[in-house]
């Protein structure tokens, strides 16, 4: 508290106030500790850290070592007892050094096709293959490996087993199973035997020429109806159905179509395939169906019985440029009844009309109904593989015209 007072006030205070209360009889005094002496314990924690760390990269070589061994001992047994060859979750895939050196740098060519050439060659395993190098795919190889292990899970007694691929630096190869006969198309149109380092490639009699159509339709309904994907083939020719050491055929590039983009399937060349097998339909606006399959089966279906191709010219006095071989196997079966004219020549004389003529003549019924020119009209593939088997009744066909063009 503080009082004015006049200045001519001049008396002393004794006054202390608050002050003597504040004083103590043991003064503190208050200061800060020294800091510690420097820790060890960081060195500490880094030594124990680095040697746990030292452990576990030691235990992991040793673990590694271990699983190594493991695999390349049951690798060798796999191999002993040839289950390599059993399917596993996808196909194979090869790198192209694998490849080259399984072809012998691509020197063995044993084909060519509308998707690329075929050269036969050796895996390190052993096994004989047919090694398919794709060309104009496009797209990754995360697509293309998805494709491929659709193609692969594909199992039929008549279908090529396809083993593995390789996606690598823009390449696209297929590795497929060899099968050593040969094509249909190399037995079919021979003018005389084959001899082969093998032996001699027989003429096929009538009932093998039957298996093989039937296997060949049990195929393709297999792509067309039991696929859990829909799989059109789009080039059946007698060069895409070889046949194994027992003449059983087996389709093969089936599914590369899929490898294909569909807008260039479907709209940039509207045309797919080989000529003289291409359904009518392939030069038209309508859509592609799996009729269009069956319309090139068809025709291989009159070639197996005829032994000649569908685009040669037969003894007609029909000009050539107005020839249909379609029409005139036709007019010679159902119209003049003479089914002698359209058999093989070569086998002619081995055909038996009480034998042979039951499976013959549903040979060429089932082929005139594949071949009709209307999509509509052509029966399903599994309904013609019914009709080979004999299971439904083949009414009389309808004369089949070109390009759909009635007669007048």
């Amino acid at each position: 508290m503080y009082l004015r007072v006049d200045s001519r006030e001049n008396d002393i205070s004794n006054f202390t106030g608050m002050t003597s209360l504040m004083e103590t009889s043991c003064p503190v005094r208050i200061s800060l500790p020294f800091p510690p002496e420097e820790s060890k314990t960081t060195t500490r924690n880094i030594v124990i850290i680095s040697t746990i760390f030292a452990a576990e990269l030691i235990s992991g070589v040793f673990f590694f070592w271990a699983f190594l061994k493991k695999y390349i001992k049951y690798r060798d047994m796999a191999r002993t007892f040839g289950l390599e060859v059993m399917p596993t979750i996808g196909p194979k895939r090869f790198s192209f050094s694998e490849i080259k050196n399984a072809t012998n740098d691509f020197t063995d060519k044993i084909g060519r096709g509308g998707f690329g050439d075929v050269y036969k060659g050796r895996l390190s395993d052993g096994r004989v293959v047919a090694v398919k190098c794709l060309k104009n795919v496009k797209g990754g190889d995360a697509e293309f490996w998805a494709e491929v292990t659709i193609i692969a899970r594909m199992h039929h007694l008549n279908l090529v087993r396809l083993w593995g691929f390789c996606a690598e630096k823009g390449r696209r190869i297929l590795v497929y199973e060899y099968v050593p006969n040969g094509s249909l198309g190399e037995f079919l149109f021979q003018k005389a035997p084959i001899q082969s380092p093998d032996g001699q490639k027989p003429i096929l009699d009538w009932n093998i020429r039957y298996r093989i159509a039937l296997g060949v339709a049990r195929a393709i309904a297999y792509l067309h109806e039991e696929c859990l994907e829909w799989v059109l083939h789009c080039d059946i020719k007698p060069e895409n159905i070889l046949l194994g050491d027992d003449f059983c055929p087996k389709v093969s590039d089936f599914g590369l179509a899929k490898l294909k983009k569909k807008e260039e399937m479907m709209t940039m060349s509207r045309f797919r395939g080989t000529p003289g097998y291409v359904a009518p339909e392939w030069t038209k606006a309508d859509p592609i169906t799996p009729k269009a399959d069956v319309y090139s089966f068809g025709l291989v279906l009159l070639e197996i019985v005829s032994g000649t191709r569908n685009f040669e010219h037969h003894n007609s006095k029909v000009e050539s440029d107005q020839w249909f071989f379609p029409a005139w196997a036709f007019d010679k079966v159902f119209k003049d009844m003479n089914v002698d004219d359209i058999l093989d020549p070569r086998i002619k004389q081995s055909y038996d009309s009480r034998a042979h003529f039951d499976l013959v003549n549903r040979m060429v019924k089932t082929a005139m109904w594949c071949i009709q020119d209307r999509p509509d009209a052509r029966p399903s593939m599994g309904k013609v593989a019914k009709m080979l088997e004999g299971t439904v009744e083949i009414i009389e066909p309808k004369k089949p015209t070109i390009f759909f063009l009635s007669e007048e």
